[in-house]
């Protein structure tokens, strides 16, 4: 039960983008295409729930017991990058088209303040390694959510008739707004 709320949690109420406001970056970034979003999401996914992986190894038999708690950031930092790299690697050789389509976002997701957070979150919230993991593969599936939602919206407002003014990235921040507005609302259903 412990895990579904966490789960839910993480997807839905606190979900990282549209209630929490991190990874904004690569939200208003990525988010043109529903394809695009859903190449960003899975390399989130996969980065995300890896880094947490690592990140709890990582803090619990190295820096804990060598009592250099204080590399936390640091480590976590040079953890992402890492995988981000893989990660950058692997789709750049099977999906070079969706390689191009993330462009600069990409390796992007290593400063991306989410990834980070989480990580640092975890083991804040002293979760351990399989909470840790689902957590982190929660709050990217969340991601992943509000990457496609918004990136479905904004390829149905390219179809419609816009005023000059609002064309573009004014109209995107007022549509991201709404949506976080609608993803509030889920915080009265989990205390």
């Amino acid at each position: 039960m412990e895990y579904i709320l966490i789960i839910i949690s993480a997807v839905l109420v606190n979900n990282v983008v549209l209630a929490q406001f991190l990874g904004i970056c690569p939200f208003l970034g990525v988010s043109n295409k529903i394809s695009t979003s859903i190449g960003m999401g899975l390399a989130v996914i996969f980065v995300m729930a890896l880094a947490n992986l690592v990140t709890y190894l990582v803090q619990n038999y190295v820096l804990v017991p060598l009592h250099i708690e204080f590399m936390q950031t640091i480590t976590f930092i040079f953890v992402i990058a890492f995988l981000v790299q893989v990660v950058e690697i692997i789709l750049k050789k099977m999906a070079p088209p969706l390689y191009q389509a993330l462009g600069i976002y990409l390796p992007l997701i290593t400063t991306n303040c989410a990834v980070l957070g989480i990580a640092l979150l975890a083991v804040q919230k002293d979760y351990n390694l399989i909470m840790s993991v689902v957590y982190a593969a929660s709050i990217a599936v969340g991601f992943t959510l509000a990457l496609i939602l918004m990136a479905g919206i904004r390829e149905q407002l390219s179809l419609t008739d816009t005023p000059k003014g609002m064309q573009g990235f004014p109209l995107s921040l007022i549509t991201a707004g709404l949506l976080s507005l609608a993803f509030m609302g889920f915080s009265g259903i989990v205390k």
